[in-house]
């Protein structure tokens, strides 16, 4: 860690100006096809409409400026030869879409994964990510043709319904982001675990692949942290790296190998299970509790010292209308467990609010928040 710091240190000083890289995808270039096909499509589709997505990064870029540092527009050919310079990029690390069909309709559920990510050009270092995602959820009577799917993923990436897609998400970040002068203490959602019992309540889109739960878990978290703290995380190293070092491909075709710091302070969650419970029947449909269980220990690797160490629960009513003969429970469990880190990690950002008692029955809870609070301002 101190060699790391020493490499960084003079970057985080200097930092007035961060270079805009435009999209990028992690993990092994040769499996991007395979793992972002819908992206690489819409991206296809739009270079040749004229319209290239990284020109559109730029420019939405241009008109809701970072606030605290200099974007240089140009491209990384700018930082030939340069001792110091800083990057960010677009980076897409996760990419679902699940498909179930029942009674004639089909269940459709879309999700892009994605990150705010600052490196470090000279040195090929992660400085510091911000995660944040777009999920779509729709029925349809029928199969969804090409055409269709393409019109779902455009959604994501630029909004539907009033709300900011994967585009405006990563502008609204990056202008809010800083680079900090000094050397930051890194945080880290390092082990996940989904236990037997909750991995059978998931879709097999998350299942098939071993670790893709486990990254969309991890990214779930760290995305609700950030986004109600302002903290960023480093990325889930099982998801995306190998000892340490995490691929990236930039969209112009460059692949970087990017490494990651040793995390100051660990995150580790543990998902047992997911429970449905009935709670109420009339003539025009039935009410039913979707619980969501989880344990989220906050530690300190070098000396084991807990900030956080509890077991939590969140609870989200669905209705189900009496005409509808088969129930899709995933979407609940979905917002269950989201509504869970998304409530604690509002607790966190220092709204207390009356779920937290509810939610846990750790007697000294509210003590376990403020430490980790004071943790979440040195990473900031």
């Amino acid at each position: 860690m101190l060699t790391a710091c020493l490499l960084l240190a003079p970057v985080l000083g200097d930092a007035a100006t961060v270079t805009f890289a435009g999209l990028s995808y992690s993990g092994d270039s040769k499996s991007i096809p395979a793992r972002f096909p819908y992206s690489l499509l819409l991206e296809k589709t739009l270079a040749t409409q004229g319209k290239p997505l990284n020109q559109q990064l730029a420019a939405k870029l241009a008109q809701d400026k970072p606030q605290h540092f200099e974007l240089n527009r140009n491209g990384l050919t700018t930082l030939k030869g340069q001792d110091q310079a800083v990057v960010a990029t677009l980076l897409i690390t996760g990419e679902t879409v699940s498909k179930e069909r029942f009674d004639g309709v089909a269940k459709l559920m879309t999700q892009v994964r994605a990150q705010a990510m600052f490196f470090d050009f000279k040195n090929m270092t992660v400085l510091r990510a911000y995660p944040f995602s777009f999920t779509y959820l729709d029925l349809v009577d029928h199969d969804p043709s090409p055409q269709e799917m393409q019109q779902r993923f455009a959604s994501l990436y630029y909004g539907d319904q009033g709300k900011p897609g994967i585009i405006q998400r990563f502008a609204d970040i990056m202008r809010d982001a800083s680079i900090p002068e000094h050397v930051p203490r890194f945080l880290q959602v390092a082990k996940v675990n989904i236990g037997d019992e909750a991995r059978k309540a998931l879709p097999a889109e998350l299942t098939r692949i071993p670790g893709t739960a486990e990254a969309w878990a991890a990214d779930l978290f760290a995305e609700n942290l950030s986004s109600k703290t302002g903290v960023p995380l480093l990325p889930y190293s099982k998801g995306y790296a190998i000892g340490n070092v995490m691929s990236m491909r930039i969209s112009d075709g460059e692949v970087f190998m990017l490494k990651l710091p040793e995390a100051d302070y660990s995150i580790a969650l543990d998902i047992p299970k997911f429970r449905r419970i009935k709670s109420g029947e009339a003539s025009a449909g039935s009410s039913y509790i979707y619980g969501a269980y989880a344990h989220v220990n906050i530690q300190e690797p070098v000396s084991g010292k807990s900030y956080l160490d509890a077991d939590f629960k969140n609870g989200e009513v669905k209705l189900v209308p009496a005409s509808q003969d088969n129930i899709d429970d995933y979407p609940a469990y979905h917002d269950a467990i989201k509504g869970l880190f998304a409530k604690l990690a509002d607790n966190l950002a220092g709204n207390r609010s009356d779920w937290l008692k509810s939610a846990t029955n750790a007697p000294d809870i509210d003590k376990q928040i403020t430490t980790t609070q004071q943790l979440l301002k040195a990473c900031q």
